[in-house]
């Protein structure tokens, strides 16, 4: 709502019983925390509910075909849309996400670098080292090769990796709460219409909210970029 959109509460009770239709929208924003209860594996539900529901299936496959729409998934929604990859074009090398290698739910106030991608949020971000906040138990990114996190590095749909103090790509704990491979914890499909993350931008988009922030910082923090590149991309 603040980088510009009208932005519309849908539940999926709406999809699922047709009060409310997907074409009537352009972006989705997949939200994270309490879904499904927030319970473990609730992003995984999430998605069946979608998969194995005849209208939403359709409702999504025809939202994610069209080519003025965009989409964003965090942290539940992370998990939920990387099981709709099939339905998702340009989606083949996303994960899924599972249980954290510590086997603990971690909230923490994580360093992330922003890579180059064709994420429409990322554009102009590509090289920032940033602080961000997560809040998960299933965020270790799952490929479905052991060269996956490799492959999808080479085919530049990697948005976001855990950096340690150094700024390098870690799997080391506690700076990569997840224990994700090469650090990834988000992901875009082919033409960047689609991402999914595992940490909470929405929690720091203002300066407020970070626990110590540089002199001369305004209103805004920096993850606010990332909502503004969706209005400009949408036009």
């Amino acid at each position: 709502d603040r980088a510009g959109f009208e932005s519309i509460d849908v539940h999926m009770s709406d999809i699922i019983s047709g009060r409310r239709s997907l074409k009537d929208f352009q972006g989705l924003v997949a939200c994270g925390g309490f879904s499904y209860g927030d319970v473990l594996g609730a992003g995984e539900g999430w998605a069946k509910s979608i998969l194995f529901n005849p209208r939403a299936r359709d409702e999504f496959q025809t939202f994610f075909d069209r080519n003025d729409s965009f989409g964003l998934g965090v942290c539940n929604g992370c998990q939920m849309m990387s099981n709709l990859h099939e339905l998702i074009p340009g989606a083949d090398l996303w994960p899924h996400f599972v249980r954290n290698v510590s086997e603990q739910f971690e909230a923490r106030y994580s360093l992330v670098e922003v890579l180059r991608s064709p994420s429409i949020f990322f554009q102009g971000m590509d090289g920032s080292r940033l602080p961000i906040a997560v809040a998960h138990g299933e965020g270790q990114a799952e490929f479905a090769t052991t060269n996956g996190a490799q492959q999808a590095l080479a085919a530049g749909l990697v948005g976001l990796r855990f950096v340690d103090n150094y700024g390098n790509a870690t799997e080391s704990y506690p700076a990569n709460p997840n224990g994700s491979p090469q650090g990834i914890t988000s992901l875009t499909n082919r033409d960047g219409r689609f991402t999914v993350m595992m940490p909470h931008p929405e929690r720091v988009f203002r300066a407020v909210q970070y626990s110590s922030r540089p002199d001369g910082w305004g209103e805004d923090g920096p993850w606010m970029r990332m909502f503004r590149n969706a209005r400009v991309w949408l036009g």
